[in-house]
């Protein structure tokens, strides 16, 4: 009987031999992934109040020209306006000559500045659109880009419901719209070895969004695009940066109340303009800025946290969106009724 207690004695004593070395390494392991969070969310802190963006200057001086897609209404005319407050150009293109020219006219009188418009239907995807649209900017000193043309669906719906027309339009739209104008406009910044391509993307392209999958993907697309675009004119002095947003007032997102994780289109592109070269929320995601300071935070923790998670959070999404349906439904529903 002893020799056995004794036998058991050292039978443990190994096992802590053992588990002490091993324990410690885990306990470095932590402490490195708890430092290196710490770090980032520093980083992020000093990115989005401390450290100034890249001026616009360095892509253009004033009385260049900035070209802003889907610029009649929300933060595509907001970009116009501010840039226009900075002294440059603005070619405005958007669906509609009306919204246009009044947008052309105001800009014209408040900024003193001069202005160009276009009228095209992203979702036509015509070459006589986009072969204009180069014609047009040839012959400008064109220092900026602003890819702000973007559609979502009219509702979160199911992806097996989602009417065909609805699909077609997004991807068109939010893939090949961005991919044809960028490929107009480029080719000048590339001889004049200086500009700026900004593309709107949106957090329904950072995480899987069930009944918004087709939106979702097409948002996850422009990620990628825009990553390696930016290494490939970066030896041209053409700055790339994806713009990410959460919920923006605007008519797409169908809100009109402002909050803390909801800004004006005024206050989100000030905070675009202002961080040009920072990443904000985006921490290690290369070309990518979330520069709102409540979105970068959301987006800082969603990277953080929950994407390495999806599979957990994509039941929260869902439900989330599907009950977003719902409640459109019933307004549909009832308003249906009035209109009998």
């Amino acid at each position: 009987m002893a020799d056995k207690f004794h036998d058991a004695v050292d039978s443990l004593a190994n096992l802590d031999m053992w588990a002490g070395p091993t324990t410690q390494a885990f306990a470095l392991i932590g402490i490195l992934w708890f430092s290196v969070k710490i770090f980032s969310f520093w980083r992020m802190i000093t990115s989005l109040f401390i450290l100034p963006g890249i001026s616009l200057s360095k892509f253009g001086k004033k009385g260049t020209w900035a070209v802003v897609t889907g610029a009649s209404d929300g933060i595509g005319k907001e970009y116009a306006l501010q840039l226009a407050a900075k002294g440059f150009n603005i070619f405005l293109v958007s669906r509609t000559q009306s919204k246009l020219d009044s947008l052309a006219s105001d800009i014209q009188e408040k900024y003193k500045v001069q202005t160009k418009t276009l009228a095209m239907d992203f979702a036509a995807n015509k070459d006589a659109d986009f072969a204009s649209l180069k014609k047009t900017a040839a012959d400008l000193d064109v220092s900026i880009l602003i890819n702000n043309v973007g559609l979502s669906h009219n509702m979160p719906v199911p992806f097996a419901e989602t009417p065909e027309q609805e699909m077609r339009d997004i991807i068109t739209i939010n893939c090949m719209g961005t991919l044809r104008a960028t490929q107009a406009i480029v080719p000048g910044m590339i001889r004049r070895k200086r500009g700026l391509v900004l593309t709107m993307a949106s957090m329904g392209g950072v995480l899987p969004t069930p009944f918004l999958a087709t939106y979702s993907g097409s948002k996850a697309f422009l990620q990628q695009w825009s990553s390696a675009l930016s290494s490939e004119l970066a030896s041209s002095n053409i700055h790339v940066q994806l713009v990410q947003s959460y919920l923006v007032t605007s008519a797409m997102s169908k809100i009109r109340r402002t909050s803390a994780l909801v800004p004006n289109p005024k206050q989100f592109v000030r905070a675009a303009l202002s961080h040009i070269g920072r990443s904000g929320g985006a921490q290690g995601i290369a070309a990518t800025c979330t520069p709102y300071w409540s979105h970068a935070i959301m987006h800082w923790a969603l990277i953080t946290f929950v994407g390495p998670m999806n599979k957990y959070f994509l039941p929260v999404n869902r439900k989330m969106h599907a009950d977003i349906r719902k409640a459109a439904l019933r307004k549909a529903e009832r308003e249906a009724k009035k209109g009998k």
